[in-house]
């Protein structure tokens, strides 16, 4: 039998890149330190271990923690309190979060401390890489951050796993004690020392993975938008013509001419589009829904730019608290804030909800007979006795009513704590979090979208759909079937949304279209 080589993961001393955070979270790769990381950690160390020798006061390293700041604890307990903050940190309710969350978040932190400007020992960053290896994944409940000293209770519940306690996502969907998960693998638990379990929880890894992640979905899901779009404009007997690229290029926004130029390309060779191009009883303008898609999709695409740009520079980011830097001082910070974290997730969870809204719109359209240029009501050849897609619609306009509300920023909230010393928290978890289920949500619209879509071009023979509209057809075809009866309609629901989650249907339309941006 073959060997299969896993792909490797290498943390550098600037960190990682999103297509690693990927790899990990959602792939199999395996994570490595570079050996100038251990370097950077032993040397960061060493000025920890000066400080304790000095006895000075040193928040987090002999002090309590947060309103305790000011609390001097005696040296030989100083291990005890680093243990204590993991025990009491781990506050979490709720359900877990996904395996791919809680693995996107330790290799952030790993990261973190691997720029050494944490003060830890490098072994502290091995044992983090030695529970992603051996594909332990801690149960982190979904409930307890608030994006202030970063993602504090998650990262706890992370930690809380190296000491050989809490609990641990199993296969299975359910928990399992971290001891048993630990001796299973061959793995012992990890006793800390001073300033390390501070370190082990102060950041934004939890709300940045989950960030990359949605950055990565939205880009293909934002694409898909464009297709879905493209195929009900197409079924509409819509106009190519306000997709042509000098009417773009005199607003110069990117997004707005990439969607632009997606929908136009999607558009040709379709006899369909040829059907009407000279007909003067046509509209001169169709409704904005069709003809204003790549304002919309585009403008997402802009915002979907800047959350990454934000992420980006998260990525290059010192957000431990203190940090230690390499002329010797310990230093408070405020770094593990979430707010430039927390104002991007919402801002793109705003984008995405509307390029659901808006695709709903063109769904809606295509099931009225008054308004979907003469195809039969509700996309049902038999309407009356039959009901076609018209619940479906119900669906996603309750989808989109939800996007709308999750919508509202969570970034706008602050709750005081820890006895007015956390006085102004980011809930930039509490973001990124709304912003996965508004992805989620988004890939519902489109899944409806998409076979409203392909309905409205089969009813449309024998008029021939474009190569694009071909290609979606047949790829939907198989669960949807020819116009009829009616079918009962979840099943083909959930393949679409597979569809539409997948690179597939993509990466065929390009093959006959060429690439889509």
């Amino acid at each position: 039998m073959a060997t299969v080589t896993r792909p490797v993961v290498t943390v550098q001393p600037t960190g990682v890149s999103p297509a690693d955070v990927a790899a990990v979270a959602r792939g199999t790769a395996t994570v490595v330190l570079d050996p100038s990381t251990l370097d950077a950690m032993a040397a960061s160390r060493a000025i920890v271990d000066r400080i304790e020798q000095t006895g000075r006061p040193v928040y987090g390293v002999s002090t309590g923690f947060g309103a305790l700041a000011n609390t001097f604890v005696a040296p030989e307990r100083r291990a005890e309190l680093q243990h204590a903050l993991i025990r009491s940190h781990a506050a979490g309710v709720g359900a877990p979060m996904p395996r791919e969350v809680v693995r996107a978040m330790m290799l952030l932190r790993i990261r973190s401390l691997a720029l050494g400007h944490s003060g830890v020992r490098p072994e502290l960053a091995q044992a983090l890489v030695d529970l992603l290896n051996a594909d332990i994944t801690p149960w982190v409940p979904e409930h307890g951050s608030l994006g202030a000293s970063g993602d504090l209770a998650p990262l706890a519940h992370c930690a809380l796993v190296l000491l050989g306690e809490g609990w641990v996502l199993a296969p299975d969907g359910t928990r399992q004690d971290a001891a048993v998960a630990l001796r299973t693998a061959g793995l012992r638990p990890v006793t800390l020392a001073a300033k390390e379990g501070l370190a082990l929880v102060n950041g934004t890894d939890g709300m940045l993975g989950m960030l990359l992640l949605a950055i990565a979905d939205a880009g293909h899901l934002f694409t898909m938008a464009d297709v879905t779009a493209a195929l009900a404009i197409e079924a509409m007997l819509g106009s190519e013509r306000p997709f042509l690229p000098e009417l773009h290029a005199i607003r110069p926004h990117p997004g707005q001419a990439m969607s632009a130029a997606n929908i136009h390309r999607l558009l040709q060779g379709s006899s369909i589009m040829d059907s009407h191009r000279d007909d003067l009883a046509h509209a001169v303008q169709d409704a904005y829904s069709m003809r204003c898609a790549p304002q919309v999709a585009g403008a997402a695409r802009d915002t979907l730019s800047f959350v990454d740009q934000v992420a980006g520079r998260e990525l290059l980011s010192v957000v431990d608290n203190p940090v230690v830097l390499p002329d010797g001082r310990v230093e408070s910070t405020g770094n593990f804030h979430g707010a430039p974290l927390g104002f991007a997730a919402d801002f793109l969870a705003i984008a995405a909800a509307e390029v659901g809204a808006i695709a709903e719109r063109r769904v809606d359209r295509l099931l009225d007979v008054a308004r979907s240029r003469e195809l039969p009501a509700f996309l049902s050849p038999d309407a009356g006795v039959n009901s076609g897609l018209m619940i479906a619609q119900y669906t996603a306009a309750g989808i989109v009513a939800e996007n709308r509300r999750l919508a509202a920023p969570a970034s706008v909230d602050s709750l005081p704590t820890s006895g007015m010393q956390e006085d102004h928290v980011s809930m930039g978890w509490a973001a990124a979090v709304k912003l996965r289920t508004v992805l989620d949500n988004l890939t519902s619209l489109l899944a409806v979208e998409l076979i409203a879509g392909v309905r409205g071009l089969q009813l449309r023979a024998p008029l021939v759909p474009s190569p694009a509209g071909r290609t979606a057809v047949a790829a939907v075809q198989g669960f949807l079937g020819e116009p009829g009866p009616d079918i009962f309609l979840a099943p083909a629901m959930e393949a679409a949304r597979t569809v539409i989650a997948g690179p597939e249907l993509r990466a065929a339309i390009e093959a006959e279209v060429g690439p889509l941006g």
